[in-house]
Formats: structure tokens, sequence, C-alpha cells
């Protein structure tokens, strides 16, 4: 009786202390869990910016083109000095900033581009442009002028550290607006650019506050047309009287702050070369970039035109005339739509006025001034800045990876989303 009476009063204390030990355990899960739930959302809090701008009603409305009854939320928030960030790895970062890691068509991945960067400043616009215009297929060339800010050159470094096929420029130029640093700062990347084991098919370059308004598969699609399969795009005419001046007098580059007039006659261009007047800006083929850095007559009108006034804007366009240029275009004229530009003494005529404020007579975009861009047939659009109507940026942002995407054959990475959308229901 004695031995059942322990053996039952045994158990018991064993079923009490089972029961005992159970409750610590799930007491102890509880204060782990509850630990470990308040860890996980410190870091999405430290991460993510609490102040993400909504997009616009304005933006909205462009934005419901892509899907009618849909309001869209911003999720790339990111500040600049993430990029900094030491302990971000690369294929977090590539996440993060939302960059597309796989070609999203056949016909992109068979036309590689390679992109030409000239930067000096706007971190925050030219993030989005590069990852705008990234593909894996392309290749990009970033020109950091010497004189930009050290934060500036280490964060895009640090960025372009991720990605083998972006690299900055083996040569650095003090650039000068309208100098001929300015020019040479495109030479130095299409010299790097020559030596590139990626076949690419045509360059094009950009500054950083441009932004894109047609997808790479635009893009490539706009550059094969039947016009300009094997030509360049380098927008221009026979230079005008009232701009003969340039080319006509000396002068000489203030480094990394004005150009000056001498007052001094040149001597007339090479060659008897026909000089011409157009945009800085082209889309050209492999063949004439190497025209260009190997043809005796380019490098005797390079080297006539380092003291004239804005040179980029002769050089290209003048040597796409050269009928042993490969590619050239002689009768191309203005066409190509490089890009969207509202000039302040265009208005009335080729635009309604700029809905943002003028810089060198030149539109610093706003947010009434998308629709504009966006019923153009260019393949971008200058300019953009972050601190001022930075909600422009963020809308065409939007828009433009959401054609990227719908135009994409396969399938889509939920990295690769800018925002999410919900669609909008009676009782919203």
């Amino acid at each position: 009786m004695f031995h059942l009476c322990c053996t039952m009063l045994l158990r018991h204390c064993k079923k009490a202390a089972f029961l005992l030990s159970l409750g610590i355990s799930i007491a102890g899960f509880l204060v782990i869990y509850i630990r470990t739930a308040n860890h996980w959302e410190m870091p999405e809090a430290k991460s993510i910016p609490h102040k993400c701008r909504p997009f616009s009603s304005q933006c909205g409305t462009l934005l419901s083109r892509t899907a009618a009854q849909t309001t869209w939320h911003r999720q790339d928030c990111w500040n600049e000095s993430y990029i900094l960030k030491k302990e971000v790895k690369c294929s977090v970062l590539k996440k993060d900033l939302h960059f597309i890691t796989r070609p999203l068509s056949y016909m992109e991945e068979k036309y590689p581009l390679a992109f030409i960067l000239t930067v000096h400043k706007e971190l925050g616009v030219l993030l989005r442009l590069l990852r705008a215009i990234y593909m894996p297929q392309n290749i990009y060339c970033i020109h950091i002028d010497a004189k930009a800010p050290v934060k500036y050159q280490e964060a895009i470094q640090k960025m372009v550290s991720c990605f083998q096929n972006i690299f900055i420029s083996s040569r650095s130029e003090s650039v000068t607006y309208a100098g001929f640093s300015r020019l040479q700062a495109d030479l130095n990347c299409m010299d790097d650019l020559a030596k590139s084991k990626v076949r690419w098919r045509k360059v094009i370059n950009l500054c950083g506050q441009d932004f894109p308004i047609k997808t790479n598969l635009e893009l490539v699609q706009h550059l094969q047309r039947k016009k300009w399969r094997e030509k360049n795009i380098t927008p221009g005419v026979k230079q005008p009287v009232r701009m003969r001046s340039r080319t006509e007098l000396k002068y000489t580059e203030v480094e990394g702050s004005y150009v000056k007039c001498l007052g001094v006659k040149k001597s007339p261009p090479p060659h008897d070369i026909q000089v011409y007047f157009g945009t800085a800006y082209y889309a050209v083929t492999r063949e004439f970039v190497e025209f260009v850095l190997t043809s005796q007559k380019a490098r005797d009108l390079l080297e006539w035109s380092r003291d004239t006034y804005s040179p980029d804007e002769h050089y290209w366009v003048t040597l796409n005339h050269l009928p042993e240029a490969p590619g050239s275009y002689i009768n191309g004229g203005w066409a190509g739509n490089v890009r969207a530009i509202k000039w302040s003494d265009q208005e009335g005529e080729s635009h309604n006025g700029c809905n943002g404020h003028y810089v060198r007579s030149i539109c610093v975009y706003g947010e009434g001034d998308l629709p504009w861009i966006i019923n153009t047939d260019n393949m971008f659009a200058n300019k953009f800045e972050s601190k001022t109507s930075p909600e422009a940026l963020d809308c065409l942002e939007q828009w433009h990876r959401n054609k990227v995407l719908r135009g994409a054959t396969v399938p889509i990475e939920t990295s690769w989303l800018l925002a999410t959308r919900r669609n909008i229901t009676a009782t919203d």
C-alpha cells in the first residue's frame, strides 16, 4: 500500500513538474517571440525612411492610364546615404535599389547598348536615371567631374562596384560649362568603351539630370528602325550666322569656372570642313566611335575645336556630315528625337510654358510638364532636379517602370517594383 501511494505521488509530482516546465517553456517562447518580433520591426523602421512622398492626385491620373481604378503606393524611399553604408552587400543593394537584373526580351539581349553619363551633382537623380536605363546586357561609363565633392564620388564608386557592366571613366576632367573639357569627358568614355569586350551596337550620351521617356526595348526598336539602323543620330544643321562667333573667334577655358572670349580671330577649320551646329547629345554606332578615335581628320577637327565655344555642339554633328564617316547622315537635320527640352524662347511654339523654372533657358520640369513629356516621341527628357518639384520625377519614374515591366517577356521579380498598387473599391 505504501509502495502504491509513493508511486502515485511520484507520478503526480512528475506531471506537475512537466506542466510547470511546459508553462515556463511557453512563457519563454512568448518572450523570445515578442522580442524577436520587435527586433524584426526595428531594421525595417530604420532602413526605410518614414517620410515617403505619396504620389499626387495629378500623378495618379497619369498612372491610371496603366490600370484604371488603382492607387499606387511608393516603396522606394531610400535616401542617398544608403549607398554609402559599408555593411550593405551588393546583392542586397541591387534589390533594395530595384535594379532589373535580367534581360527583359530576346531583342534587347541581342542588341546591347552603351551609355556615357557625364555627372557632377544630383546623386539622387543620377541613381534614378541609372536604374531606369540599366539592363545587364548593356554597358555604362560614368564620367565624374574631377571637382565633384568627395562624398559624391565615393557614393558613385560604391554603387558602381556592385556591377560588372558599370565603370568609372579611366580619366576624369574638371568640366567647365561650354568648355572643351565637356567634349573631352565624352571622348574619355568613348575610348574606354571602344576597348570593352561587350559587343555594344550604339552609344548614347547623357547628363546626370536626364531621364528616359522610352524603355530600353523602345530605344532598341527606335535605333533599329530602317531610317536609323546603320545611321548615327546627331541632330543639327549648317552653322547659322548667329552662331559663327563660337568657332570664328578664340576662347579660353578658365578651368572649372567659365569660358572667356579672347576676341582673336581663329583660322578656318582644317580640311575645308563645313561646320555644323546642333545638340551635344547623340546615338552613334560603334564604327563611328572608332572613326572618331582613329581618323586623322577627326583628330585635326578636335584639335582645332580646343579654343572654340561649346565644341560639343558642333563636333559630333560636323563629323556625322563627313561622307567617309561610318553611319554618316548628311541630310539628317534635326531628326532623331534625342531630347525633349522646353527652351524658354520656344514658348507658344513647341510648348506652352514651363511648370517648373528655367535654368540657362532650359525648363527644369515640374509635375505639370509630364503630360507634354510623355506625349513626345523623344528618347529622353532634360532636365530634372531633386530639390525642386521632386514629385515630377517620382511620377515619371513610376510611369516609366510600369511601361518597362509591361514590355517584359520574362517573369517579373518583386524587387523590380518601385511601387505597389491597390484596386479602389466602392468603400474606399
